[in-house]
């Protein structure tokens, strides 16, 4: 697989892409503009040191980002070479996966969008089922598990190079105010791997979801569960709680899940409108943040 990953066709793809999607640098404070040039110059010598196992990420720069409702979200910003490796990675693992996801998983995936989620939930919807069990799962990215996450990596790359290179990815360490601290849990936000893996994560979910015979929504960490009584939603997430918290070992938000009537929740920024054929509509938390967003633009 290392050699796929390696590829000439396949590293071209990754630096075009990482190219397009700009972003800011990392601790080695090079742009994305200089990439070409340090990959002309340096290639050889890192594609050595890859297939040899000697090459280690450079820790990821902290990065805190305002949350419309206060709080931050810390993402952790890779140097632009390890972003490119990692879309490199990337781009052959979703070969390997992302046709196994579940048809019900919208997140950070190829030819899907988050208007095809709330699609899906209107569309439960309109099939009667008027009650929402909204999981939300507490600080996601952060507490993975490693040792779980490379087990379940294993069992369908084969290639120890290729486990050996993504551990080393996970466990980062993170600068912060000229200080590296060393990550041993979750999968930091902020580079080009890190989505795929949490798809692949809670790819277990979603098998669970689908052995049940739910209607079920995801997108990334936002799942949401449709049923045709609260009595049945209280109990599904009674039951789906214990499953994340004692099989995947991951921690569900009790103060901001619920099960309640969708047009009462939001669901990635949209929320519906009563009756059988229920309207999609932009909550008003998304309007107030455009209106925000348009002021600062404008003053």
């Amino acid at each position: 697989m290392l050699e796929r990953i390696l590829s000439r066709e396949n590293l071209i793809q990754a630096l075009e892409r990482v190219e397009k999607n700009k972003g800011s640098y990392g601790v080695d404070e090079m742009d994305v503009k200089s990439l070409r040039l340090h990959l002309h110059e340096n290639w050889t010598s890192i594609r050595n040191e890859i297939i040899e196992g000697s090459y280690f990420p450079k820790p990821v720069r902290r990065v805190e980002i305002p949350k419309p409702n206060g709080g931050v979200r810390k993402l952790g910003i890779p140097t632009v070479m390890d972003r490119f490796l990692q879309q490199a990675i990337a781009q052959i693992l979703t070969q390997l996966y992302d046709p196994t996801f579940s048809e019900r998983s919208f997140g950070f995936r190829p030819h899907r969008r988050g208007h095809n989620a709330v699609r899906q939930a209107k569309q439960w919807m309109k099939e009667g089922y008027r009650w929402v069990v909204d999981i939300d799962l507490e600080k996601f990215f952060d507490k993975v598990n490693h040792d779980r996450l490379m087990r379940k990596l294993s069992s369908r790359i084969q290639d120890p190079r290729v486990l050996q290179l993504i551990r080393r990815y996970l466990q980062t360490g993170v600068m912060e105010r000229g200080l590296v601290s060393p990550n041993t849990e979750g999968t930091p936000q902020g580079g080009p791997l890190s989505p795929l893996l949490s798809n692949i994560v809670l790819d277990e979910l979603d098998n669970e979801l689908e052995k049940r015979g739910l209607k079920f929504v995801r997108y990334a960490d936002d799942c949401n569960i449709y049923v045709r009584s609260k009595r049945a939603g209280l109990r599904i997430m009674e039951s789906v709680t214990s499953f994340i918290e004692n099989r995947l070992k991951l921690k569900v938000n009790r103060e901001k899940s619920a099960v309640d009537r969708p047009w009462n929740r939001k669901f990635l920024g949209f929320s519906f409108t009563r009756g059988k054929d229920p309207k999609m509509r932009v909550s008003e938390e998304s309007v107030k943040r455009l209106k925000q967003r348009i002021r600062e633009l404008t003053s």
